[in-house]
This record gives structure tokens, C-alpha cells and sequence, in this order.
């Protein structure tokens, strides 16, 4: 009876082999893919603030902060009507969690639990629907909380 060590490097010996054989075989896409031009919507507009933070939004009928996401809060300029907006997306997904005008009427104060913290009232439209929102952001040091207030 052979040894199973002895088969066991004739195995090897004939994968190793089967390795560096070259069958000429042409393996052609079954779909081939178009490159796409993608717009973000975000192309007529001037960054004026470009920086990683957590949103929060209140929600009322549970009277809690829950977590919208974490990602690049940016203010956005439109360079024809320079109207400025607060688009945020999330890390890894690019997901918009945050989409809204920024007005005069708008006012963000600091949070009253953490000094990293700002809160804000606005019209969002993060959901492909207008609505009335209360956020939070907390940035990572105060410095840029105290920095970038609206």
C-alpha cells in the first residue's frame, strides 16, 4: 500500500504543474459595462466647508436624538443665485442625510449637553420630502465647532 505522505506530494506536484500550464483559453464578458457619467447635483455650487461630523435629528414622537449619520458635512454655494446649502452624506454609503437651505432665519446654537455639539432648526429635504427638522452635529474638537457656526 503507498505511503499517503507520497500521494499527498504527487498531488501537489501535479497542481504545481497544472499551474503553469497555459490552455489558451479566451474567456470574453457575458455583460459589457458603459461607463457612466455621475452628477451629483452639487457641480454649480462652491464648497465653503468640507469636514467629517456625526448628524443627529430629534425625533418627536419618541422624544429622543437619533442618529442620521456620519460622514462630510459640506456648505455648498451656488455660484449663480449664491444661495447656500448644508448637504451632508453618509461615510460609506454616500447616502444624503442632510440636504437644506441655509437662511438667514436659520440660527445653530450650541448644544446644551456637549460643547462639540451644535443644534439647528430647518426645512430638510434629505428624504425626497419637505419637512420641518431639528438637528445636531458633533464635530470632532471644539475648535471646529466653534469654528464653523453658522
Amino acid at each position: 500500500m503507498a505511503d499517503p505522505a507520497e500521494h499527498r506530494e504527487e498531488e501537489e506536484e501535479a497542481a504545481a504543474a497544472g499551474e503553469e500550464e497555459d490552455t489558451g483559453a479566451q474567456i470574453a464578458p457575458i455583460v459589457k459595462l458603459e461607463e457612466v457619467a455621475i452628477t451629483t447635483g452639487e457641480e454649480d455650487e462652491d464648497v465653503l466647508l468640507d469636514m467629517k461630523a456625526k448628524l443627529y435629528r430629534f425625533d418627536k414622537d419618541g422624544g429622543q436624538w437619533k442618529e442620521r449619520g456620519t460622514g462630510a458635512v459640506k456648505l455648498l454655494k451656488h455660484k449663480e443665485t449664491a444661495k447656500v446649502r448644508l448637504v451632508m452624506r453618509q461615510a460609506k454609503t454616500l447616502k444624503i442625510c442632510a440636504n437644506h437651505l441655509v437662511v438667514a432665519t436659520t440660527k445653530m446654537q450650541e448644544h446644551a449637553g456637549s460643547d462639540k455639539s451644535c443644534v439647528w432648526h430647518a426645512l430638510d429635504f434629505a428624504d425626497c420630502e419637505l419637512k420641518e427638522e431639528m438637528f445636531a452635529i458633533r464635530f470632532g474638537s471644539v475648535e471646529n465647532t466653534n469654528l464653523h457656526q453658522l
